[in-house]
């Protein structure tokens, strides 16, 4: 994080729960946060708070549903054409398990949809910002996840048999750890670092109460270990790391497997409609 600036932070699923905890953290601190939000009313009611309390210029605005990859690519658009710079993204947007777990939907391309909200959605906004962020070096990606991990099944990515809400959340956030590690071994020298962790168990958020689990700690649990990865200059150059809140830990051991790792990036290209994901760096 470049120290001469006020840094320039997208959070996306900022209306809300941690998202909305994350934004008003950073904002405190001097940042200019880029909310984003797919409810216009929810999005402005934050950015109104976040005006009142650090002013006008520290907030602009960014509306857009991560169930449509298309509105991603519209608002990567929108965020490069727009922004100077960017010194941080929080991929911190989340399909929890659901109100009805045993329904299983689909985001608007048909995809699976907590996978395609918190895995493939996460992975292409990051990289239609990439321009922006290594033209913004040193800059950092965070992505939260999840303890939460349940091996991937390649024969049925999208659980299409034996489907479970808890179940898809917890393939997606695995797989959003294996993006972020390739990601990482992929940016390894350009001044972007991309780092994935836990904020907290079962903080108090509608989709922990929306699946009928019993809120153990506040939104301020999460956030702190957060914006750590965001904002601390001893982790300036930390890079391809999982942690449990403050911990440096070790992840589920597919995303440790290259194999794995290359299977899912090739289908997640392919989903997303980028380049091809062969040839990407290892990480151990």
């Amino acid at each position: 994080m470049n120290a001469r600036h006020a840094p320039t932070v997208l959070v996306t699923g900022a209306t809300q729960g941690l998202g909305r905890g994350i934004a008003l953290d950073l904002a405190a601190r001097g940042c200019t946060v880029l909310l984003h939000g797919r409810d216009p009313g929810r999005l402005e009611a934050v950015a109104e708070e976040i005006r009142t309390a650090a002013g006008p210029t520290a907030v602009r605005t960014f509306l857009a549903d991560l169930a449509d990859l298309d509105q991603v690519r519209a608002m990567a658009d929108r965020v490069r054409a727009t922004e100077p710079r960017l010194d941080a993204l929080v991929n911190n947007a989340v399909a929890g398990g659901g109100a009805e777990p045993l329904r299983r939907e689909l985001s608007v391309q048909g995809h699976e949809l907590r996978f395609a909200v918190n895995h493939a959605a996460p992975y292409l906004l990051t990289r239609a910002l990439l321009p922006l962020l290594t033209a913004s070096a040193p800059a950092r990606v965070v992505n939260v996840a999840s303890v939460g991990q349940e091996r991937i099944d390649f024969e049925d990515v999208m659980l299409e048999e034996g489907y479970e809400g808890l179940r898809a959340y917890c393939r997606s956030k695995l797989a959003m750890i294996m993006a972020t590690f390739e990601l990482a071994a992929e940016l390894r020298g350009t001044g972007v670092t991309v780092n994935t962790l836990h904020p907290a168990h079962l903080m108090d958020t509608r989709g922990v109460r929306e699946y009928g689990l019993t809120p153990a700690v506040g939104i301020e649990e999460g956030v702190r270990p957060t914006v750590r990865l965001v904002m601390d200059p001893d982790l300036a150059h930390t890079t391809g790391r999982y942690f449990d809140r403050f911990t440096d830990a070790r992840a589920h051991e597919q995303a440790y497997d290259p194999d794995a790792r290359r299977r899912l990036m090739t289908l997640t290209d392919s989903l997303v409609g980028v380049g091809a994901g062969a040839g990407r760096p290892a990480v151990d």
